[in-house]
């Protein structure tokens, strides 16, 4: 079981998601659409489950599903820190925790770390 999702389909961030969570020891699986981050939280329940909300596959759609599903799963999106209409729509689908890019990039560690700390 992945502690932690990630729906992301850019491949650079995917890796340096990756390569912190390895070396923090946090077991990550990334997910390219929201249909596939769906079908994963369905085999085992994540600690924690991030959204790149300019993935191109529908993650204001992901975002909803996670929060409908009535499952207790920590969800943070992050984007640019312009996207302020985005970020407003995405508290709206149900994420309670959105955050620049930058802000994400630069604290990757210990927001990967929050679903290590809760085992």
């Amino acid at each position: 079981m992945a502690q932690v999702l990630a729906l992301v389909d850019d491949l650079f961030f995917q890796a340096k998601l990756l390569e912190t969570a390895r070396h923090i020891g946090v077991d990550l699986r990334t997910c390219a659409t929201a249909d596939a981050l769906d079908a994963e939280i369905a085999k085992a329940v994540p600690k924690l489950v991030l959204v790149d909300l300019n993935a191109a596959s529908s993650p204001l759609d992901a975002v909803a599903r996670v929060h409908a599903s009535g499952l207790e799963i920590p969800l943070i999106a992050f984007l640019s820190h312009v996207q302020v209409d985005l970020a407003e729509r995405a508290r709206a689908a149900g994420c309670r925790e959105v955050i620049p890019r930058s802000r994400f990039t630069q604290n990757m560690a210990t927001i990967l770390g929050r679903a290590k700390s809760d085992s």
